[in-house]
């Protein structure tokens, strides 16, 4: 967030907070992007502030507590207060347990890949309403094709994104394989190390897809641990999540750090891919 959001956002959790009996005088910014994370002090809670038009915070406290309660791997929502979402001053609330980091803060490949593996078994079991992973590359695919949103993406880097995000959204899209409830970007800034094992946090992009779609997202040597994955669709979905990723990056509103530089050098990767795997990896 820019700076008068940013202090805005924090005085609005801080407020949020106080008038639910928390002793909330200060506040650390622990992530700060589209979306502001803070560790509230000396309660020691975790505000996630984000815009009040991003009501996904609702979809998120509510997949959070079918979780929580039966032991899978995810973030808990804060103890005490009514586990729901605040709105104060246009902006949505949502209050989460603070775990300690650990040291090192890495999760081993094979930690990471049964923690994925319990928190899949954990979405299967949910009846909740979700997008497909295809409308998120349609997302994705109509930000490149938008020059006044995307001012500074070359033309040719624009039709390479464009042709990558048609061709493996629709290969991937209409395999018609098995397909279930997902996290959507399980990478690791979206994983907690906890003295419990990893927890998962942030399930505002679930979507439905194939698993390998989530395991794109986590390194790469968590995908040797993970039963039955189709290595040929774990390769094609890694380059479409980081076709989606790199467009995301080129947003002219994108307040990722260091986004430009990161989009540029995801290109890069993205041309040696194609290249490596030729035209037949993106159907």
């Amino acid at each position: 967030m820019r700076t008068p959001e940013l202090q805005r956002a924090t005085t609005a959790a801080l407020s949020t907070a106080s008038s639910l009996g928390l002793r909330a005088d200060d506040a650390i910014v622990l992530h700060d992007s589209n979306k502001l994370t803070l560790r509230l002090l000396p309660c020691d809670v975790v505000a996630r502030v984000a815009p009040e038009a991003r009501q996904v915070a609702r979809f998120e406290v509510e997949l959070a507590r079918g979780l929580a309660g039966s032991g899978y791997p995810v973030a808990a929502l804060a103890p005490g207060p009514e586990p729901r979402v605040h709105e104060r001053d246009g902006f949505v609330i949502t209050l989460w347990t603070y775990y300690e980091p650990m040291a090192p803060p890495e999760i081993p490949p094979a930690d990471y890949a049964h923690a994925l593996q319990r928190l899949h078994a954990g979405l299967r079991a949910l009846d909740v309403p979700a997008p497909r992973f295809t409308d998120r590359v349609e997302r994705a695919r109509r930000l490149v094709a938008d020059h006044d949103r995307t001012p500074e993406l070359a033309d040719a880097d624009r039709e390479l994104l464009a042709d990558t995000l048609r061709r493996l959204g629709r290969a991937i899209g209409e395999r018609g394989g098995a397909e279930q409830l997902l996290h959507g970007e399980p990478h690791p800034g979206n994983v907690l190390a906890t003295p419990d094992g990893p927890r998962f946090i942030d399930f505002e992009t679930c979507c439905r897809g194939p698993v390998e779609f989530d395991l794109a997202h986590a390194p790469e040597e968590a995908a040797d641990h993970y039963p039955g994955v189709d290595h040929a669709l774990l390769r094609r979905c890694r380059t479409l999540v980081l076709a989606m990723v790199t467009a995301w990056r080129w947003d002219r509103d994108d307040q990722f750090p260091d986004g430009r530089g990161l989009g540029t050098e995801w290109l890069g990767r993205i041309r040696a891919a194609r290249e490596r795997d030729g035209r037949d990896a993106l159907g």
